[in-house]
This record gives C-alpha cells, structure tokens and sequence, in this order.
C-alpha cells in the first residue's frame, strides 16, 4: 500500500470535525482503502498522464512553441483561464515575455523589472507566490489585465533549467497561472502539482538544448566541410560563394530574410558589405557605409554608450539584437525604410572580434521578432563568423598567389637582362641599368604588398589612372617577352594624364594586370593586336584594353555576373566594385574591348605613379 492507513487514520480521528462524529472505527480504514483505491490511484494516474504529456512535447519546436504547448496542458488540469512564462535576461536584467496560453505575446509587456515585480520575486527566491486578489496586489502592476482578459487571482511558479556547462548561467523564470475567481484559495495539492509539472517542462527545455547542441556540431561540420571542399577547387576559395552557400544551413533557425558579412576599417571611420545573402538580391556587394551613418555601427565598434530603449533591442557584450527596427534608435531611417519594406521584424548583428578590435560583423535579418537567441544559436553564428574570416583569409591569399605571376615573370626578365648589361658593360648602359634597377625595385615592392595585402593594411590614395596603366603595359610587355609570344603588336595612347582616382594602388595594379594578362592569352596564334588608352567621360575615369579577338556573348554575360571559373576574373570584378566602379565589355570588328570606369577624384595634386607604387597598399577584397 502506498499510505500508511493506520497513522492517516489517527491524524484524522483528531480532526475537531471528525471528532463531532459518531461512526464506527472500522469505517475510517475502509474509507481509505476505497479513497486509495478509486480517488487517489485516478487523480495519480491524471497526474501522470498530463506529466508525460508535457515530456513528449517535440523538441524540436521553438521555445516558445514548447512553452505555449505545456502552459496549455497546465491550464487545463488545474481548471485556470490562462498561463504566460517569463524569461529573466541577465544581460538587460529584465523579466523577458516569453510563451503564453492562449498566446497574447503581442498584447503582452516585452520586458518587465526583476525588482518590484512578481515574477522578479519569483525568480529571486525560486519560491511559488500566490496572488489571490490581483486588484489589491501592488507588485501587480498590470491592473488592466483584470477587465481586458477577466482574470482576478494568480499563482507564480518557478521555473529552472540547470546548466550543461560550467561557464553558462542556469536559466530561470516563472510561470504565471491566472484564474478568474477573486479571493481564491490555492491548496498546497494545486501548487505542488504545478510545480511538479514545471519541473518536468526544465526537462523538455533541456532535451530541446541537448538537440540543439547536437544540431549546432552538425551545423559547423557542414560549413567546415564545405570550405574544405573550396579549397581544392580550381577556382579557389571564393568568400561570396562560401557565405551564400553555408547561410541556409542556418534555416531552420531562424526565418532568415537576407544576411550579410561587413568589413570594419582599421581606423572605424567605415564598413564594406563583403558577402550578402541571398544570390542577386538586393545587396550590393563593395558598398562602402560610413560608420557613424547607423548608430548600432558605431554601438559594436564601441564608439559610443548604449542609451536606448531595453524593449526594442538586446545589447550583449556577444550581439545586438533588435527586436523591433521600426521603433530602435540604433536604426537609421534609411535602415527602416528597407526594413519595412522587405519585412524585416527583427536584426541580429555579431561583432567579430579575433583580436579585441572588431575587424568584422555579421547581420541577420529575420522574418519573425526574435525576442532573444540561446547561447548555442549565438555561438554557431560566431562559429560561422570565424570560419569566414578564415575564408577571406584563405581567399586573399588566393588571390595573392594568383597575382604574383606577372610580376615575378617580370621580375626574372629584367634580372637578367641587369645581369648581362653589368657583366658587358657597365658603365656604358649606365642609364639603363638604372631604369632595370627601379623597375626591379618596383616590382619586388609589389610582391611585398601583394604579400601584405593578405593581412589588410595600408590606405588609400590618390593615383593617376594612365600613369598606373602605362607601368603594368610596361610590365606586360616584359612577360610577353618572356613566354616567347609571337606576333603580338602594341599599341598605346591616346591617354588623359588628368585623370585621378582614389584607390589602394596596388588594387588598381591588379585590375590592370589581370586584364592586359587575359587580353594577351586571348589574341590568335596567328598574332593581333594590344591596345590601352585612358580617356574621362563625366565624372567617370576611363581605361580600355582591347585585343584581336571576339569573346562570345554567353561569356561576357559570366563575367558580368562574376560566374567565371578564372581567378583573375574574379579577382578583378570585386576590386572594381569595391573602388565603386564598373566593368563593361563590347566587341567590334573582331576586337574585344574591356572598359573600366571608375569615380574622378577630385584632388588636383597626383603624386608620381613610381612613388605611389612603393607605398603598401592592401587589398581590400
């Protein structure tokens, strides 16, 4: 038996009301046998029903889903109106609004104080509180809750999740079961049975981590392995096509609208959107923002205090997320606009800060309002944001080792020809060896800062675009000469000397080299013609290189579109957008013409092209 009848007996014998009664002895024990029997093993057995309903919730679901479903079984067995869970927030020290039945979430207060308040109490002593009058409650502050939704009394449960790992936080919070009697007398039966479902509610919480966690393993392998499989690729490591291709990995979530990766530059003056998701949306790829354009910049880059409002955004030392755009002072006008109208209801941004100083920052736009994100969520989207640091990382490196073909073909060749002009006459060709001298200098200061672009430093400058254009034809000319090309007639000029662009020259450098470098390769075996010339058009700064040769349609439009297999390609594509260019292609009479524009600065003063080029300009692709 599961009750000591005997002594159950004699704690009731000594009841003043069973005292008033005049019934036999024997009749108590039997009365306990039938209530066990037929009362206590049905109400156990209810009970245990309604526990393991709240066990075999799906962990799958979110949260709030999950919350929702188990305050509607707890509504139900205990014969109450409505039930709503708080989430206390260590890092706002709020009472966050978290899961309600019948769910009210838009209706309901987004944060509430942990002082002062019920569930904040709660929370404090993890003990039950019950309220049986909500009208005369004062840490109850929500008096409209009584003609709005009819409820007059309340019992506060708490609720605990224990921690997995020694550095988290245990998570804990309340739940709140509202009645419609006023004056209500809460049995202890009622609150332990509350509590014991609570309880188990922290174990589908727990089943819900522990898939998540797994969930997030399977996550990083997948992005891990995709980079790994880019790597052996023959088009190398591509930052665009890694981001767009581990991004829908993070699907299921969250209802992820659009997502970017941002550039932050060393002296925090602006940002560049390296990758955005999705593939020919509405991101622009290159654009460059000033940081103090968005106050929730100059926020991740600690440039200025947090001032706002707790109830339109989470600020955490690991993200910020706003949970309502339309209404956040850390979002521009400009940002709301697009935010509304590309539904847009809730922005995450993670700063990405390998070294103490942010260097990048991921954004994730979400169709739904996250009101927060678990601990597992934030770590896989830092997962991601280190291995696409290391993309770039990798990706520059690719392209760096792309790039020192031309100058290191020059470099052998004019070594060489050095060699034999000091070895035959010295002082005769002093002139020359001196112009042999300068160009090796020049180029061997290139493979230092195609070398020390991979790590991004520097600055820009201003450059004279046909002075640039006139020294990598020079080069190319040199590299013609070493691979034995036959038949190939040059042509330079007519050239503007006024034009001036700002740019990492050794940007500029690569662009052109690229494109004289697949000019060459394309012209017949039978022979044709290189041509260069620099001419303005508006505010545009214009080169051409055009070469014998018809490059089809099919191909132009892949070039355009960055869908080429080719390094070099590609390379040049990113860096035109990143100096706001355009790249144009045309072909007439069996020529094929690749135009770069790019913005006239408006600086009169150009330095010597041979000075700029020794500076260390990085790569900002």
């Amino acid at each position: 038996m599961l009750i000591d009848l005997e002594n159950l007996v004699r704690s009731i014998e000594q009841e003043p009301w069973a005292r008033e009664q005049t019934i036999d002895a024997a009749f108590w024990p039997k009365l306990m046998e039938w209530l066990e029997s037929h009362v206590l093993s049905g109400f156990l057995h209810q009970v245990i029903h309604q526990v393991d309903a709240i066990i075999e919730i799906d962990p799958d679901l979110s949260e709030p889903l999950i919350l929702e479903k188990a305050t509607l079984y707890m509504v139900e067995f205990l014969g109450a109106q409505s039930a709503s869970v708080r989430i206390y927030d260590p890092h706002t020290e709020q009472m966050l609004s978290y899961g309600s039945y019948p769910s009210k979430e838009e209706a309901r207060a987004t944060f509430i104080p942990l002082e002062g308040s019920i569930a904040g109490d709660v929370v404090k002593t993890r003990k039950p509180c019950l309220v049986p009058d909500i009208a005369r409650e004062r840490r109850y502050l929500d008096k409209e809750v009584i003609s709005k939704r009819g409820v007059r009394s309340l019992m506060a449960i708490p609720l605990e999740i224990s921690r997995f790992f020694p550095n988290e936080r245990d998570t804990v919070g309340v739940i709140q079961i509202y009645y419609s009697e006023k004056e209500r007398h809460f049995s202890s039966l009622e609150v332990l049975v509350a509590t014991v479902m609570a309880k188990r509610l922290s174990y589908v919480i727990a089943r819900k981590k522990i898939n998540s966690l797994n969930n997030a393993n399977v996550k990083k392998e997948a992005i891990v392995s995709y980079l790994f499989r880019t790597l052996g690729t023959r088009g190398g490591v591509k930052l665009e096509e890694i981001f767009n291709q581990v991004i829908p990995e993070l699907a299921d979530m969250v209802q992820i609208q659009s997502a970017t990766l941002f550039s932050v530059s060393a002296d925090l003056r602006h940002v560049v959107l390296d990758a955005g998701y999705p593939v020919g949306g509405y991101h622009k790829i290159g654009k460059s923002y000033s940081l103090e354009s968005e106050p929730v910049f100059e926020l991740m880059a600690n440039l200025r205090d947090y001032t706002g409002d707790s109830a339109y955004e989470v600020v955490t030392p690991s993200y910020i997320l706003v949970v309502a755009p339309q209404k956040s002072a850390l979002i521009s006008s400009d940002f709301k606009r697009a935010a509304a109208k590309r539904n847009i209801n809730s922005i995450l941004y993670i700063p990405l800060k390998p070294e103490g100083d942010i260097t990048h920052f991921i954004t994730l736009d979400a169709l739904d309002q996250r009101m927060r994100y678990g601990d597992e969520e934030i770590e896989i989207f830092l997962f991601l944001g280190r291995e696409l640091m290391k993309a770039q990382r990798m990706e520059r490196l690719d392209d760096a080792l792309h790039d020192f073909k031309n100058p290191a073909i020059a470099t052998a060749g004019f070594a060489r020809r050095l060699k034999k002009l000091i070895e035959s006459d010295p002082e005769g060709s002093r002139d020359q060896i001196l112009k042999y001298a300068d160009i090796l200098l020049e180029e061997t200061s290139r493979l230092q800062e195609l070398a020390l672009s991979i790590y991004q430093v520097g600055k820009e400058q201003e450059a004279n675009l046909s002075g640039v254009l006139r020294g990598r034809f020079e080069i190319n000319r040199e590299a013609i000469r070493e691979q034995l090309k036959q038949n190939v007639h040059l042509e330079e000029g007519p050239f503007d000397d006024g034009l001036v662009v700002t740019c990492f020259v050794i940007n500029l450098e690569r662009v052109f080299d690229n494109l004289l470098n697949n000019a060459t390769k394309a012209i017949p075996l039978k022979g044709g013609t290189l041509a260069i010339r620099t001419y303005r058009d508006g505010h545009w700064a214009c080169a051409e290189i055009s070469n014998t040769g018809v490059l089809p349609e099919r191909e132009q439009r892949r070039i355009l579109d960055s869908d080429t297999v080719g390094r070099g390609l590609y390379i040049t594509q990113r860096i035109i957008r990143l100096l706001k260019g355009r790249l144009e292609i045309r072909n007439e009479r069996g020529t094929t013409t690749f135009l770069v524009r790019l913005p006239r600065s408006d600086g009169s003063e150009v330095k010597p092209y041979a000075q700029l080029s020794l500076l260390t300009p990085s790569d900002m692709g």
